[in-house]
């Protein structure tokens, strides 16, 4: 096959999904819903994360979760562990999610108007940048044991997420890791890219997660009232 044909099929595929993500938007605005895409490596520490977070939020607001994952239900059962619904998602072959598969999804989760839902993706840095889900934002999550190149090696993760959450920070101390050298590769791939510390283990960073948190959904609150002006 050519490679123009190649590149044919691909915008055919994007286009598709883009069409979709874009209903998926409209939903999740018409339902008050802030959404997140939630992406990084096998082994960063997003399902710990998560349910840290989860376990926090659902204080607050209603909490939902769609899990992704080639195979297992593992991650969607630690979360409803937790005490928030979660829909998992099987990829089979696939090595990430797409809008179908997510607007499938939204609708085994019970009503979360006012809240957010979480989609952790499949464990990948590379095809899960291009698919748009629908989502208000990506969040990249970023483990210190990962080495401080990686948003140099795979820079379109990195530059169509808008926070990077560098994680195992309590492990810094173990390990030769340069936090400042990390920061100048993401910001050098995309230098509007909000950047925070967190350990999953221990809550450090979580506070600010929070606050990052609740502007996204002051500002998603402004954008749908100036469009409805």
């Amino acid at each position: 096959m050519s490679r123009k044909k190649i590149i044919e099929i691909e915008r055919d595929i994007l286009g598709k999904n883009n069409g979709i993500a874009a209903v998926n938007r409209a939903l999740f605005v018409a339902d008050d819903l802030l959404v997140f895409n939630l992406l990084s490596s096998p082994g960063a520490g997003k399902t710990t994360l998560l349910v840290r977070a989860v376990s926090e939020l659902k204080r607050r607001r209603p909490v939902g979760v769609i899990e992704g994952d080639q195979q297992t239900s593992n991650d969607a059962e630690r979360i409803r562990a937790a005490g928030v619904p979660a829909v998992q998602v099987n990829t089979g072959k696939n090595c990430h999610l797409d809008a179908a598969m997510i607007g499938e999804a939204y609708r085994h989760l019970p009503p979360l108007t006012g809240g957010i839902v979480f989609i952790e993706n499949v464990g990948n840095l590379i095809c899960p940048a291009a698919f748009d889900l629908g989502e208000a934002r990506k969040i990249v999550v970023f483990s210190i044991t990962e080495g401080e190149d990686k948003p140099l090696k795979y820079p379109d993760m990195f530059a169509a997420s808008s926070l990077m959450l560098i994680n195992k920070i309590d492990l810094a101390s173990l390990l030769d890791f340069d936090l400042g050298k990390t920061i100048e590769y993401a910001r050098r791939v995309n230098p509007k890219i909000d950047v925070l510390v967190v350990s999953a283990r221990t809550g450090e960073g979580f506070g600010a997660l929070y606050a990052w948190i609740d502007k996204q959904a002051g500002d998603q609150r402004r954008i749908v009232e100036d469009t409805r002006l």
